[in-house]
């Protein structure tokens, strides 16, 4: 018989990294915003347009503030990344619902992937301003942008499937919803900022960007959700039982040829409705 849960303190630390990795962002943020606005009185900055009075991150990093910019920024990205191979190695170790299929190792190392570039990106366009690399510094910001909702995008698509074979782990409904709710929402502004800045409205245009970055801060802490699991451990035979339950799920899908994670779905609360009981559902 399993061992009731007992908390494994030293899986804190995995809750710590996003929370430390988004307030470093949030405090990068701030000190810049405020220096510009409160220390500066919200001066004219080059490369800011002459019909612009809001200034953009990097205009305001382009200048004094450039280390701060510099190495707060690679901290975040950098401890941010580290999130997402931890997330990677608890469910290789069971701490957190485990994998069951290749496809959802394969998204995860995926998302791993894509958040290391856009990692990269802002790491290469804090050092290259845009002050003297204007065309290097708006690339740097879109491979920075594309990279980490790519990466949310493939991290939606995991919990996802593994909701399926998970239905009794509530917490991956709610980090699935939030975290999509992250690429509906950066997405349309990312689109709101390109448009807006190349029709010249750069005042709405920046607002848009200092939005982007604070819901960033948001979407960091939201991994700090997915690790809760991970500080609570049961006996080890329990976590094998619930692999080899979810892997069996997934291999009888294949062979009754469902196909499709709807199909699945619906099959499975068909099961349901025959008299097996009733899991807790997470999609």
């Amino acid at each position: 018989m399993p061992a009731p849960h007992a908390h494994s303190w030293g899986s804190l630390i995995y809750v710590i990294i996003p929370l430390f990795s988004g307030c470093v962002w949030l405090a990068m943020l701030l000190g810049m915003l405020l220096w510009w606005t409160v220390e500066e009185g919200s001066p004219y900055l080059a490369p800011m347009r002459r019909n612009q009075t809001i200034a953009y991150i990097s205009d305001v990093g382009a200048h004094s503030l450039q280390p701060l910019f510099i190495a707060m920024g690679t901290v975040s990205v950098v401890s941010f990344d580290i999130v997402f191979i931890a997330e990677r190695w608890l469910r290789h170790r069971g701490k957190l619902a485990p994998n069951t299929s290749s496809l959802q190792k394969g998204l995860s190392i995926c998302a791993i992937i894509a958040a290391m570039v856009g990692a990269i990106g802002l790491i290469l366009l804090t050092c290259l301003n845009d002050l003297h690399h204007n065309k290097a510094h708006d690339a740097c910001l879109v491979i920075f942008i594309a990279g980490y909702i790519i990466s949310a995008i493939f991290i939606c698509w995991e919990y996802q499937r593994l909701g399926i074979h998970h239905r009794q782990h509530r917490i991956l409904r709610i980090s699935f919803w939030i975290k999509l709710t992250f690429i509906f929402i950066e997405l349309g502004l990312a689109i709101a900022f390109g448009v807006l800045g190349d029709k010249d409205h750069y005042n709405a245009a920046a607002v848009c960007e200092w939005v982007i970055a604070l819901i960033y801060a948001f979407y960091v802490w939201s991994f700090a959700i997915d690790f809760i699991p991970a500080v609570r451990t049961r006996h080890y035979a329990s976590k094998e039982t619930e692999l080899e339950m979810a892997t069996a799920m997934e291999q009888d899908s294949r062979q009754r040829g469902w196909n499709g994670s709807a199909m699945e779905q619906g099959a499975y609360n068909g099961r349901v409705g025959q008299g097996a009981p009733e899991p807790a559902r997470n999609f």
